[in-house]
Parts: structure tokens; sequence; C-alpha cells
């Protein structure tokens, strides 16, 4: 297989499209990463839209954690669903290939992934609770915006991690240079010293 081709997609490109197309040639493959928080929803649905032969109108995916956990798989199918809640914060990969595809073949696959509140079944909860639109309306918006809250603290979290990071670097750094300098003025005194021995024991001082 060829090497794995990266497509970074921001949580705001996906709330904001219903739906995304992309497309993948023969002998290669495409991965989605997104960014999210511990603890969210994800759900997903995926199809091939158009294939430039019958042969390849099927497709395999992978969906995993951060940590590399399997969290969904699909092979050589038309299309396919997965849904999870994320048990780790980090980068969540979708990859999709063509199985036993040539160059010059591709696909066209449409994504529809919903992460977080975009993700929860908003009618089931109307029919369950039997609550107005109104009502609906004003859940989904209390939602939304715990929603921001928590991405915000996650992201306020991430910075602290990645400057305690630099600073942690850089002390290391500090330290690995002062102690480089040391060790070669340590060095530098040792050879002057043995040089001038040896000039005294050669008589040439």
């Amino acid at each position: 297989m060829a090497p794995w081709k990266v497509i970074p997609v921001l949580i705001s490109l996906l709330v904001a499209c219903e739906a995304i197309k992309f497309e993948i040639q023969g002998g290669s493959s495409k991965c989605l990463g997104e960014e999210i928080g511990k603890g969210t929803l994800v759900v997903g649905e995926y199809k091939v839209v158009e294939a430039s032969a019958p042969a390849v109108e099927k497709i395999s995916v992978k969906v995993t954690s951060p940590f590399g956990k399997l969290l969904h798989s699909g092979d050589i199918v038309p299309s396919g669903q997965f849904g999870f809640t994320t048990e780790e914060a980090g980068n969540v990969m979708a990859c999709f290939w063509i199985p036993g595809s040539t160059a010059g073949q591709f696909v066209t696959v449409e994504l529809n992934w919903k992460i977080g509140v975009n993700a929860k079944d908003w009618e089931g909860v109307a029919k369950k609770d039997k609550i107005t639109d109104i009502e609906l309306d004003l859940r989904r918006l209390e939602a939304q915006v715990t929603s921001v809250l928590e991405e915000m603290t996650y992201m306020r979290e991430r910075e602290m991690q990645m400057r305690n990071l630099n600073e942690i670097t850089n002390s290391r750094v500090a330290w690995f240079g002062i102690l480089s300098l040391v060790v070669c003025l340590g060095v530098a005194g040792w050879q002057a010293t043995y040089l001038k021995g040896y000039f005294e024991r050669k008589k040439i001082l």
C-alpha cells in the first residue's frame, strides 16, 4: 500500500458541512484526522458516490484512536457507519483505500462526520422527553454552549501542556549546554596539563 495521505480537517469545517467528498486514487490511501477531546460522541457515515469502474465501487475503512486502538473497520464495502465515544483526547484518524486497485483507478467518497453536540439524536430526545420545538432548541443551544466551553478548556489544557513541555525542553538544553562547556573546559585543562608535563619531560620547556 502506498504511503498514507493525511488531510487535517477542522471541526468547524465538519460542523458547517453536512458531508464532505474526497477522491481516492488506486494504489494510495487517504486519511482524515481530527483533534477530539475525551468523552466526545463521534458518529460517521460514508459511501462511495462515484467510481472509475464497477470493480472499484467498494472501499476499505479503518478508524483509530489517538493511541492506535481500532474503533471501526470496514473491509470491501460500498458504504458504512460508525459511532463511538472517545476514551482519550487526541487525534482520531479515519483512513480509506481501494483494496486490490491499481494506478489510474479512483473512487469518490462522501463522508458525513458529526462530532459532539452535532452527533446527538435530537429528534429522539424530543420524542422521548415529549418537549416542544422551542424547548428542544433551547436544549440544543445549551449543549452547544457547554461544548464550546469544554473545547476551550481542552485547548487551554493543551496549551499549558505544550508550554510546560517547552519550558522543560529549554531547561534541559540549557543544562546540557552548561555540562558540555564544563566538559570542554575540563578536557582543555587536562590537555594543557598533559602537554606541559610532556614538554617538561622532554626538556622542551
